[in-house]
């Protein structure tokens, strides 16, 4: 990979003397050239301009110091558009537009965020429109929130408020939502009615019995919050995502804006239903927008919870919790099941899972899909074609780890995971588990990981987290666990290379669009994000606050920072 010198420009008339098709491409195409391009090539490719056509790269090429191009070069350094391996497009569009709980360190500064947001918008709050948010957490505050909690503010007592965990695997809701409840709840099979130090909280399938009340946005509300979504994910250089989870009707909503002049982001959706109890594939087929704006060919499945809410699905009891091992949303066969449904169907087949027992049900279940599509061939071959996902992948125990090697299972990643959980892992894991099982990065290498955010769990700022996969430090804080300056486990950090390529390279291999996205080559897509200087001559630290000056979608400017 190499940076030099670069121009925006129409074509010179030496690209006129190519025949046929190309002659006509040139014709018409734009040359670009800036002080550097890193195309993600080879690392002797010395170019410096690049030419686009028809949303694509036509050529890719290196100027002479003395010519009018390289003489006129716009500032800044080219690479390719970075992506997000794990996202999810309209909760980060509300989220946008809803309560910021993210930070809250006591119930009063919760408390006093609602309050805000209910003077900015009149209305807020009634049995038609609940108030949304999302970032609390109960490592924070030091107890578990409980609906007289938010009724302890006459301003908020009598108002519908649902608020989702920092890892949007449980709810806090307030009185008013309660009462729509039947009194006596009973226990949910693979989740929790948090029921001390009181009422008000439900985690994973208990939530949907909350959820099914809710009153959901309708399509206009929906298309802003893609529009406010996709905006601020080109802000951060993003030029495409995968959705980790979309529901059937929400899939037609997307249908209906890729490609209008709004959708400025490439999204790679999983399909996914409200119900996260349904299996059956029929109501959905594959799709792929011939512009390579939607790509609906994959589906997300879930196996456990989340660690911060003692959900994830564990081998042994937590450290911290003894008799509490987290909770299953399905069990193994019905998990095995639906993975050879949907592969039988021709989707890829992610799932979530995040605790060592949902890891190791999640390979089974994705083995003996691979066995059933390819009987006579070998594994790795048949997962080669195929490229099945876990997704977050947070504690997988050794044993399990050596079959996703054998077979190739592919790791979805969320570096920055790991620097939010760093403080309270080992106190929920143990020295032993956390050392041999968490959050591997480097580990999987060879098995091509993706790697992404969560947004809105995590800031979807693909630079914070190409920081925190690197110094395995927090990008809010520039330290390690309990303030440590030195990074967490750093033995499982990735190079700076290896994490640009984590968020270029993998999402695209991820999702089947390598040679077309991640990449400045002709025939890519001709997306492309503008730096002040080349990532590899800054400082670590200066991407923990990077701006970019711009981001380029097929070939159109869609966020310049001047």
């Amino acid at each position: 990979m190499a940076w030099l010198y670069s121009i925006a420009t129409v074509v010179g008339l030496g690209s006129l003397m190519q025949f046929g098709q190309d002659a006509a491409d040139s014709l018409f195409a734009d040359t670009h050239c800036y002080q550097g391009v890193r195309t993600n090539g080879d690392a002797d490719v010395d170019v410096n301009c690049f030419s686009v056509s028809t949303g694509k790269f036509s050529q890719v090429f290196r100027a002479s110091s003395e010519s009018a191009l390289t003489e006129n070069a716009k500032p800044g350094y080219a690479m390719p558009g970075l992506w997000d391996g794990h996202g999810h497009l309209l909760q980060y569009g509300e989220f946008l537009n809803s309560v910021d709980l993210f930070g809250s360190a006591t119930l009063d500064e919760i408390r006093d965020r609602v309050h805000k947001y209910v003077d900015e918008h009149p209305g807020a709050g009634t049995a038609h429109e609940w108030i949304r948010g999302v970032g609390w957490d109960q490592m924070a505050l030091g107890t578990m929130p409980t609906a007289e909690d938010l009724g302890a503010d006459e301003d908020l007592k009598d108002l519908y408020i649902m608020l989702d965990r920092v890892d949007v695997h449980c709810i806090w809701v307030s009185q008013a939502v309660l009462a729509l409840l039947p009194e006596d709840l009973p226990d949910v099979p693979g989740g929790e009615v948090v029921r001390n130090p009181g009422m008000g909280v439900f985690c994973d399938n208990a939530m949907a019995q909350v959820t099914a009340l809710w009153p959901k946005p309708d399509n206009n509300k929906k298309s802003a919050f893609i529009k406010s979504a996709m905006r601020q994910l080109n802000q951060f250089g993003l030029v495409g995502m995968h959705d980790a989870g979309v529901n059937a009707d929400n899939l037609n909503l997307f249908k209906d804006l890729a490609g209008s002049e709004d959708w400025t982001v490439r999204v790679y959706a999983m399909v996914e239903y409200y119900d996260r109890s349904a299996s059956c594939p029929d109501p959905v087929e594959r799709y792929n927008d011939p512009n390579g704006f939607l790509s609906i060919q994959s589906v997300k499945l879930f196996a456990d919870g989340a660690l911060g809410s003692w959900g994830s699905a564990m081998l042994e009891d937590y450290a911290d919790r003894p008799g509490v091992s987290g909770s299953l949303l399905v069990n193994a066969s019905e998990l095995t099941y639906r993975a050879v449904s949907w592969a039988t169907k021709g989707f890829q087949v992610n799932i979530h899972a995040i605790g060592d027992l949902a890891n190791r049900y999640a390979v089974d279940a994705q083995t003996a899909a691979l066995r059933l599509l390819c009987p006579c061939e070998p594994l790795s071959e048949c997962q080669a074609k195929h490229r099945f996902r876990i997704e977050h992948l947070q504690i997988i125990h050794q044993d399990d780890q050596a079959r996703m090697h054998a077979i190739g299972i592919i790791p979805s990643i969320q570096p920055t995971h790991a620097t939010s959980d760093m403080a309270y892992a080992e106190t929920r894991l143990g020295k032993e588990r956390t050392e041999k099982e968490a959050y591997r990065m480097r580990s999987f290498l060879d098995i091509r990981p993706v790697l992404g955010s969560d947004f809105p769990v995590e800031p979807a700022d693909p630079f914070q987290g190409i920081y925190a996969a690197v110094t395995r430090r927090s990008p809010h804080t520039g330290l390690g666990a309990n303030g440590d300056p030195e990074g967490w486990h750093t033995e499982e950090a990735l190079s700076l290379d290896q994490a640009i390529r984590g968020f270029t390279e993998g999402p695209a291999y991820g999702g089947f669009t390598e040679g077309k996205s991640g990449v400045i080559k002709p025939g890519a897509f001709a997306d492309w994000v503008v730096l002040d200087k080349p990532l590899e001559d800054m400082d670590i630290e200066e991407l923990r606050s990077l701006k970019v000056r711009e981001t380029w979608v097929g070939g159109r400017r869609v966020y310049s920072r001047d």
